[in-house]
């Protein structure tokens, strides 16, 4: 057993259903103990882990012994109320090998969106970890539909790395990580050791799914990257069958892609707004406002903005884009998509005469406010 201190104190172990299965139709029970072994070491290592699975639909198509996946939404849900159990019984069984308790949460998007069921989601995750239980993590596919699906595991276990305040999330799946081009088509693509601005040069690198066994692909990891770093968490993409790469990662030990942190953990509420409620508008902004934001820390005030798209409510999160069309971060608005368009370039003091009442100065308050960091 490795004895070395782990780098991170809480990680996030997202396993996706081409690890948990090896390409067949049915769950690889011995890849499963070695995977468990090493989350076992990581905790008797002094690390908190929680475990992000995929695999509940693979689980009930072998139960049942459906042979294969079908597209009915109906039949999805159903196989993973089937399989949900079955995976939950196995992580039990080979975690108590260890003698390690594991403690199941399901979770949609609409328990994010919901700053109460986010934070009793962040409470729920914390009690298993306070009281050394294995959070088990997994998205309700059993209920979800199409509108409050997260839509795959790796952008779960971003929103669950964000939840728990997680330090590193490793990304587990069947390539060592990123490489200059698709490796299936071009033998010469190298793998890129480490990525500190993920831009659409980086985005174009990533292709489809590399089986029709999930739902993700390269694509879905660097989303869920950009989420889990802007957040203050190191991530790693790496090949979930390379010999004890939990425990290699977790020390410091160079496996696969990493993408550092941007920057500090943020507070609690910056937290859900950038995990929680997708952005329903877009506010453009000019030159001026975007300097006051990035280097000057400010609120974002009416004067500063220049157009609207969408419909949003008050309190809604919206996303800042620059002139250059480049997204600058998300925030909350103070005022609807109606009374915005009313106060366009207005200065503060001139909101209540145009409007005939005032929600405040500005339009987003700072302390509402998630900005990404600059790039290179």
């Amino acid at each position: 057993m490795n004895t070395r201190v782990p780098m991170h104190r809480r990680l996030v172990v997202k396993l996706g259903t081409s690890v948990l299965t090896g390409g067949t139709p049915h769950l690889a029970k011995a890849h499963l103990v070695d995977l468990v072994r090493q989350c076992a070491a990581a905790r008797a290592q002094g690390a908190e882990v929680i475990v992000c699975t995929s695999g509940a639909i693979a689980a009930g198509r072998s139960h049942l012994g459906v042979p294969h996946l079908t597209p009915s939404l109906a039949e999805r849900q159903m196989l993973a109320a089937v399989g949900q159990g079955q995976l939950m019984h196995v992580w039990s069984q080979l975690f108590g090998l260890y003698d390690l308790h594991v403690g199941q949460l399901l979770l949609t998007r609409a328990d994010v969106e919901d700053r109460s069921r986010y934070l009793n989601a962040r409470d729920a995750l914390r009690a298993l970890l306070d009281h050394g239980v294995v959070p088990i993590v997994n998205e309700n596919d059993a209920v979800a539909t199409a509108e409050i699906k997260v839509g795959d595991n790796d952008n779960l276990s971003a929103l669950v790395t964000v939840l728990a305040e997680a330090d590193l999330l490793l990304l587990l799946t069947d390539q060592p990580g990123l490489f200059t081009a698709d490796p299936r088509t071009h033998p010469d693509a190298e793998l890129i050791p480490e990525v500190h601005t993920i831009d659409a040069s980086i985005r174009a690198l990533a292709g489809g799914p590399t089986s029709g066994l999930g739902t993700g692909g390269m694509a879905t990891k660097l989303q869920a990257a950009d989420t889990a770093r802007r957040a203050g968490a190191d991530v790693i993409i790496a090949a979930g069958r390379a010999p004890d790469v939990i425990l290699r990662a977790l020390e410091g030990t160079a496996v696969g892609t990493a993408f550092p942190a941007t920057g500090s953990s943020l507070d609690h509420r910056k937290r859900w707004i950038l995990a929680g409620p997708a952005p329903t508008g877009t506010l453009h902004l000019d030159v001026g406002a975007v300097r006051a934001l990035r280097d000057a820390g400010r609120s974002l005030l009416p004067v500063g903005v220049t157009a609207t798209e969408g419909a949003f409510a008050r309190g809604d999160s919206v996303v800042l884009r620059t002139p250059d069309g480049i997204d600058l971060g998300r925030g909350l608005v103070r005022y609807d998509h109606q009374a915005l368009r009313q106060i366009l370039g207005l200065q503060s003091d001139a909101i209540a005469d145009r409007l005939g009442y005032t929600q405040g100065p500005s339009v987003i308050h700072r302390d509402e406010l998630v900005l990404h960091a600059p790039t290179a």
